[in-house]
């Protein structure tokens, strides 16, 4: 079995130019960027933020990558 890690976006957070997308256009972006870093990740829209949930061995990884997009 996998540890899973969740990582939350607030919707506030997250820069121009997607600030001004629909959340759920965000999550998927976000998803498919990550999956082109070779990161197996699954990203949402929850009312409150978005929810990327990743196994934990990928958080360093994907932490990286999340702030050079300036979401984290």
């Amino acid at each position: 079995m996998t540890a899973i890690t969740t990582i939350r976006i607030d919707h506030a957070a997250v820069p121009d130019p997607l600030n001004g997308k629909n959340p759920d256009a965000v999550a998927r972006i976000i998803e498919a960027a990550l999956r082109d870093e070779g990161l197996t990740a699954e990203a949402s829209d929850v009312i409150s933020h978005i929810k990327i949930e990743l196994p934990t061995t990928q958080l360093a990884a994907a932490s990286a990558f999340l702030a050079s997009l300036h979401l984290i």
